[in-house]
Parts: C-alpha cells; structure tokens; sequence
C-alpha cells in the first residue's frame, strides 16, 4: 500500500461523514416535513456543499501521485475535510423535535458559523497547495477561490436576507462552473 493509499481513508472517513451529516439532515427535513418550515436558501446550500464535497473528494484523487509525506502536508489536507464537515454540521438542524423547526431561522442563527467554515475551507485549499507543491494554485483555481472567499465574507458581514439569497445564487452558479471549468476530468 503507498502512502497516499494509506492517508487517504482517514480523509475519505471524514468526507463521508460529512456527506453523512449532509444527506441525513435533508432525509430528516423531508421525512418530517409536517414539522419544518422549510426555506430554500439553506436547501439551496446543501445542493452546493454536495457538489463541494463530491469535487473535493474528486481533486484529492491528483494527489496519489505523492510518494513521501510529511506531517504538516497531511495535517493541511486533513484540516480541510475537517472543516467541511463543520460546514455541513452548520447548514441544516441535527433534530427536529416536536415544536418543528423554522429553517429559515436555523440559518439566520448559524450563517456566520457556516460561512466561517467555508472561508476556512477555502484558505486551507490554498495553503494546502503552497505546502504541497510549493506554489498558489492554477491562475483560474485561485481566481474561484479568491470569488468564494469573498462570497463567504461578504455572508459572514452583511446579514440581510436578499443579499444571501444573491450569494447562495451566485456560488451554486460559480460551483458548477468551477467544477465544469477545471475538474471535468479525473487527473
């Protein structure tokens, strides 16, 4: 077994528990439905934290091709699963109890945890390929991650409900293009 091979299910554990957490929370919202107000700003972002997560899982396979690891390089590339957990454990509620939920304040609560994960996640990626290949990411890569991090502060800073409705539109459209653009195939 290479190393990679042998790092890669720590962070494959993790991936799926967040995609775990993700599709459990939208089974829960649709299973109890008579119970939550649902809102679709919140569901909006499940749709991209799937399409996150399944690109993330995808862009790791480029990284087999490493033969020695150091800790530091593994640490950065653990961080950033950990971190998108932590956006899906913010996104959506863990229970619905009998009052029922309002997701619509669910996310009015918890926007500025998920979208400090997101800007985490995102810095982490970049730092991930300055240890790692000792280099910023690909002009257009950065570029993406540079309009999702802004996109991620901006939800963190400004509260009101169009201006998030805007940014939830704008990254579900920038992600497919991202991913369309940059990661249509497996490398």
């Amino acid at each position: 077994m290479d190393a990679f091979s042998y790092l890669s299910v720590l962070l494959s554990i993790i991936l799926g528990l967040g995609l775990t957490q993700l599709l459990t929370a939208v089974g829960r919202v649709i299973r109890h439905r008579d119970r939550v107000r649902v809102d679709w700003l919140p569901m909006l972002w499940a749709g991209v934290l799937l399409i996150v997560y399944v690109q993330v899982w995808w862009s790791m396979f480029g990284m087999r091709q490493l033969q020695s690891w150091t800790f530091v390089e593994f640490l950065v590339v653990l961080l950033q699963t950990v971190t998108l957990y932590m956006m899906a454990a913010m996104l959506l509620p863990e229970q619905i109890d009998e009052g029922g939920v309002d997701l619509r304040s669910f996310y009015d609560r918890h926007h500025r945890w998920f979208f400090a994960f997101f800007l985490a996640t995102l810095v982490i990626s970049v730092g991930k390929d300055v240890v790692i290949g000792g280099r910023l990411p690909e002009a257009w890569n950065l570029a993406f991650h540079i309009v999702f991090a802004a996109i991620s502060l901006s939800a963190i800073l400004v509260v009101r409900r169009r201006y998030h409705e805007l940014v939830g539109i704008t990254a579900a459209v920038s992600i497919v293009a991202y991913v369309g653009l940059l990661f249509a195939r497996l490398q």
